[in-house]
């Protein structure tokens, strides 16, 4: 058989994650799956992507033609907004509202602090441009948009070099009239302007969340839509002509298109693959409870997994000046998986500060010029090189033996930065860089925990990335959890979470109305007209796949603050379905808060519609009969719960069959991670070929 016919019957996917410092891909083909990591190159990131899908090719042996299907995910448009190196960007408003985005929420996030930090908006203001005009909640024009004043504003934006340009309006999302004859004003002056309106990416009430996230999008817009051109244009050279897709934050699939329309909804990209690959090793696993947690080289995610549904939000905030305090950061208005992330991976740089305390984090080495051990130029002590120090990695196989570990530059750097300054000795330094970043992890979980409700020891821990498996089981004993899963591929965790992703669509618009008195005709025309444009947006991408509809009202008591999420009833709504809405918003809000008010009248204000491709079923794990492992050898650690150096088993990942147990401590080794058996955990490989870390009742305290 010819190599053109070998190719085309492979029908192979491949899906890359985009990191802070390295670059996963996942390649599956034949029914064999091949994984890889090259370190990320921030300058133009498309060149790490064709580098890996070059290599995992010929790795592969197969041709560019073989490719089916292929997924990114990016954290571009996240670093653009964190880093502030976005586009220069404008907004045009209503006039006398153009501080909206300064002045925030009215609630104070730290209420005693009298120096309060706030986050500084993305445009600045003497960008932020009014208009005369007005529309009122139900989309009556009271004042006509103010044309020539529009047009005076061509100059300005031509004189301050202004790239993209975020349109909102008052009350758009009811009426988006004026944004969109503004849109037409400013093209026809200025072609080569990106413009976002507000109706279009974010059609809902609140208007500093609304105008939040179409600056946002603005603000990305001209470099991420730069970006996937370029891809696009290097893999058409490769001469893959294949279906193009991109997580979103929300856990599904969209078209290039869309994400170079509304880049927005990429910002929480990579970690939402992650969350979809716990979920279905959560199923697989029979972990009704899973705590997702997502360890890479510049940063972490949690995320808590409840009856194999991660915890979906609307929301989702950027660029936190206070550490975990929700309303510090800039709002976007989004479907996102709701997970919280913070400064702690493999590169996060540690330090002692003036109180003798060591720090680690949020800072990271990333891939340039990365760890010190890395030998790549980087000086500062980092987490990967407390690993080095402490001998938990292996020098010639990290990152699959595409960087060499130089495990003296990484003892001389926790010298000078943390053990000297601490006096301590070398290794007791690296210790302290290990308990400090997962203190800092557990500390971010607790806190997640706390806000949504969660009793965070009922959990299974499931780690990924290519840090997460050498802290997971010392995390978990810092919570309380008892058992940790680490997959398959863990290194690539977020990668092959893409690959189970489905393609989907969220619609959403507010429109308000009082349940007793619910308009039915009119929900209907609503609904009817969000099915069609998710659908037609799935379609796109799906062909004729099977499709699944989720509709949901966003309800709360008249003249709350918040709503709360409840699903609508199938079928086209009637009168019956008053009753029936009232009582799913009676146990929802009772199964939040423990309780319901009496004789209140429930609200809507927004509503969505979700189309979905089908999830894939899962594969469960069967009992296995346990047989004991044999080492391949051992090696000097330093075992962190003893404090002391002693040479522990090191079993080889692809040697155990499924049944083999290894009691800790241990190491157990792949080429892309390294899995900790700690000193009171055991492991054992289930069917699945995942490494199961059970806490053992004898070892513990």
């Amino acid at each position: 058989m010819g190599m053109k016919a070998a190719t085309k019957s492979a029908r192979a996917r491949v899906a890359v994650d985009i990191g802070g410092t390295f670059t996963d891909i996942v390649l599956e083909a034949r029914g064999r799956r091949w994984t890889g990591k090259v370190l990320t190159t921030p300058r133009a990131p498309e060149e790490a992507v064709i580098g890996a899908v070059r290599e995992i090719l010929a790795e592969a042996g197969l041709g560019p033609a073989a490719l089916e299907l292929f997924i990114l995910g990016t954290t571009l448009a996240t670093n653009a907004l964190i880093e502030r190196k976005g586009a220069r960007t404008a907004l045009v408003t209503t006039a006398g509202f153009r501080d909206l985005v300064e002045i925030g929420w009215e609630h104070r996030f730290a209420q005693y602090d009298i120096f309060l930090d706030k986050p500084e908006p993305l445009v600045p203001r003497y960008l932020r441009l009014p208009v005369p005009e007005r529309i009122d909640a139900k989309g009556r024009v009271l004042l006509p948009l103010d044309e020539h004043a529009l047009q005076a504003l061509v100059p300005t934006l031509q004189a301050e070099g202004v790239q993209s340009v975020a349109i909102a309006f008052l009350q758009s999302f009811a009426n988006s009239t004026h944004e969109r004859r503004a849109r037409e004003i400013l093209k026809e002056a200025l072609p080569d302007l990106w413009i976002t309106l507000s109706s279009e990416v974010c059609p809902e009430i609140r208007e500093y969340e609304r105008i939040s996230t179409t600056c946002a999008n603005a603000y990305v817009q001209p470099v991420m839509a730069g970006y996937l051109h370029r891809l696009q244009q290097r893999l058409s050279a490769m001469s893959i002509g294949c279906p193009v897709f991109l997580m979103t934050s929300g856990g599904a699939l969209a078209t290039l298109a869309m994400g170079a329309e509304e880049p927005v909804r990429l910002v929480e990209s990579g970690p939402a693959g992650g969350a979809i690959l716990a979920r279905s090793i959560a199923q697989s696993c029979g972990a009704e409870r899973a705590l997702s947690f997502d360890m890479g080289g510049t940063t972490a995610k949690i995320c808590f997994i409840d009856h194999y549904e991660p915890e979906l939000s609307r929301s989702f905030e950027f660029g936190r000046m206070y550490r975990f305090l929700k309303g510090s950061g800039l709002p976007i208005r989004i479907p996102v998986i709701e997970m919280v992330e913070i400064g702690a991976g493999g590169g996060s740089i540690a330090r002692v500060d003036d109180m003798q305390r060591v720090q680690v984090g949020p800072e990271s080495a990333g891939a340039e010029p990365g760890p010190a051990c890395y030998a790549r130029g980087g000086e500062r002590a980092t987490v990967t090189d407390a690993d080095c120090t402490m001998g938990m990695l292996d020098p010639e196989r990290f990152a699959g033996g595409r960087v060499v570990l130089d495990a003296q530059r990484a003892e001389r750097a926790v010298e000078r930065d943390v053990a000297r300054p601490l006096d301590v000795v070398v290794p007791m330094g690296a210790l302290a860089i290990r308990e400090i970043v997962t203190e800092n992890m557990a500390n971010a979980a607790r806190v997640h925990a706390m806000e949504l409700g969660k009793t965070v020891e009922k959990y299974t821990l499931i780690a990924f990335g290519g840090a997460a498996p050498l802290h997971a089981a010392r995390l978990a004993d810092k919570l309380g959890i008892a058992r940790v899963v680490i997959p398959v591929g863990a290194s690539v965790g977020s990668a092959l979470g893409f690959l189970a992703a489905p393609i989907a669509f969220q619609a959403v618009r507010s429109w308000y109305q009082l349940v007793p008195s619910l308009d039915t005709r009119s929900a209907n025309r609503l609904l009817g007209e969000m099915q069609t444009q998710a659908t037609g947006v799935v379609r796109a991408a799906a062909g004729n796949a099977s499709l699944t509809t989720t509709r949901i009202a966003y309800m709360r008591y008249a003249g709350q603050g918040h709503e709360i999420p409840v699903a609508l009833p199938p079928g086209a709504l009637s009168s019956a379905s008053i009753g029936t809405l009232e009582r799913r918003f009676a146990t929802a809000y009772r199964a939040l808060y423990g309780r319901v008010i009496p004789a209140m009248a429930v609200e809507v204000m927004s509503w969505s519609v979700t189309v979905s491709t089908r999830m894939k079923r899962v594969v469960r794990a069967r009992p296995v009969a346990h047989t004991s492992a044999t080492p391949a050898g051992t090696r000097r650690v330093f075992e962190p719960k003893r404090g002391k150096w002693q040479n522990v088993p090191v079993y080889e990942r692809e040697a155990l069959r499924p049944g083999a147990r290894v009691q800790g401590p241990a190491l157990i080794i792949e080429d892309q991670t390294t899995v900790v058996v700690a000193a009171d955990f055991d492991a054992a490989v289930d069917s699945l070929g995942y490494i199961v870390l059970d806490k053992c009742r004898a070892k513990r305290r």
